[in-house]
């Protein structure tokens, strides 16, 4: 990891189910993340907020509700209306695969099911924040 990068892990909507979350949380930052989780029931407002004042890196959001059609790009819309669209946006949960083309197109960097390494999801976010990071 070329910097020790800030990661909001967020709860979008009315969705109830954290364990997912929580999960990630602690394997991002068992690999040497700064991890900022904001708990259950995340306004797009709210999370994109915390973005700023937290100065993250990356966004992921989980969501099992099946909202995240509506929910992702409100998140991600908050974050350009904060000047964040630098942000890197990933997401997780149980979300239909003709699903996962619409957020990439509209997006979203990458989105991870169930059942998805959790060594892999945090060499992933590490290789795409480094990349961004330049030489």
């Amino acid at each position: 990891m070329k910097r020790p990068y800030r990661v909001v892990v967020a709860k979008p909507g009315l969705d109830g189910h954290d364990r997912g979350a929580k999960t990630i949380t602690r394997a991002l930052r068992d690999h040497g993340f700064e991890v900022i989780y904001t708990g259950l029931h995340q306004t797009p407002e709210q999370i994109a907020e915390t973005a700023l004042q937290e100065d993250v890196d990356a966004v992921g959001l989980s969501l099992l509700s099946g909202a995240h059609l509506t929910l992702f790009p409100r998140v991600m819309a908050e974050l350009v209306a904060r000047d964040l669209d630098n942000v890197l946006v990933f997401g997780g949960g149980v979300i239909p695969d003709r699903d996962v083309v619409t957020l990439k197109e509209q997006g979203v960097a990458a989105v991870f099911g169930p059942g998805s390494s959790l060594k892999a999801i945090a060499q992933w976010l590490e290789q795409a924040l480094d990349s961004r990071e330049g030489n």
